[in-house]
């Protein structure tokens, strides 16, 4: 496992695996969520993948975010099982990425609340302390490691008390990782300044890049600001569409345009790309702007 952020360019992350999997017609109403197709349909996710690439996405994160040893088990897979689905994330991402320079593999590790399946990943607070979160992640984190994957994807963390025990453990395993907030305004979901929660990664060099996901687009700039005043590192970006889940499903107008990347990346981004709700069409046209804007550079 080896990565890091390119000097010279800026990369092009993908978009959501999983709303595009429901835009292909996947049934995605399962604990599991996108993982649910580890088991059931993997080449349904490498096709996922694929078209991502072929959009010129340079990275493409894994179907891991929701998998979690306890989500497995309650599908009846034991340990050893659910290791090798974690494990199938990433050969899948790999197979799509093909021999091809250029394409870097992104294991995603979701947060604890991911896993529970009932939204606290966007509330954060769960009433656990570092070392509990620690303990929890453990397992996961390290078979993810061991994987074949480039770096690490610790994303959608709503707090920093996760965000300290995510990068506890990619310090002892030593491997490289984003970690990335979801986020609302300049505070984390969990109401903790965004200045506090990046701190956590500073001076800390397994973090190669810091920055937010699955926010809405508007919040982005102020974020990115933020991270390169605290850590100094590179800056990664992928909000959502804008829209807004509740319990009938998308609502609201999507925001996400791909001619908002020329401000991210005069603000300092050095990733960008996108999540749920943005489309392969979407990062096809993230990456022209980005490729065009280094042309004339």
């Amino acid at each position: 496992m080896g990565f890091a952020v390119p000097d010279d360019t800026v990369l092009v992350a993908d978009g959501g695996l999983a709303t595009e999997l429901e835009a292909r017609g996947a049934d995605l109403s399962d604990p599991l969520w996108s993982a649910r197709f580890l088991i059931e349909a993997p080449q349904a996710i490498a096709s996922v993948h694929a078209a991502f690439f072929a959009a010129r996405a340079q990275i493409a994160t894994t179907a891991s975010y929701q998998a979690s040893f306890e989500g497995f088990a309650a599908r009846g897979i034991d340990r050893r099982a659910a290791a090798g689905l974690l494990r199938r994330s990433v050969g899948l991402a790999r197979q799509a990425a093909g021999v091809a320079s250029g394409r870097w593999v992104a294991a995603s590790v979701g947060p604890y609340g991911a896993a529970r399946a009932d939204g606290s990943e966007y509330r954060g607070g769960y009433g656990l302390s570092v070392a509990q979160l620690s303990a929890w992640h453990r397992p996961r984190l390290e078979v993810l490691a061991d994987a074949g994957a480039d770096l690490l994807a610790l994303e959608t963390v709503p707090d920093l008390d996760e965000a300290a025990a995510l990068v506890g453990l990619v310090q002892a395993v030593n491997v490289p990782a984003w970690l990335s907030y979801t986020i609302d305004g300049t505070k984390t979901r969990a109401g903790q300044p965004l200045a506090e929660a990046f701190a956590v990664a500073a001076g800390v060099p397994q973090i190669v890049a810091v920055g937010v996901n699955c926010c809405a687009p508007d919040d982005v700039l102020a974020a990115i600001e933020i991270a390169r005043e605290v850590t100094g590192k590179p800056v990664i970006v992928y909000p959502n569409s804008g829209e807004r889940w509740d319990a009938g499903g998308w609502a609201g107008p999507a925001r996400f345009s791909p001619t908002l990347v020329p401000q991210w990346v005069a603000a300092g981004a050095r990733i960008v790309g996108g999540c749920c709700r943005v489309s392969p069409a979407d990062i096809a046209g993230l990456a022209e702007i980005v490729l065009t804007q280094e042309k004339c550079e």
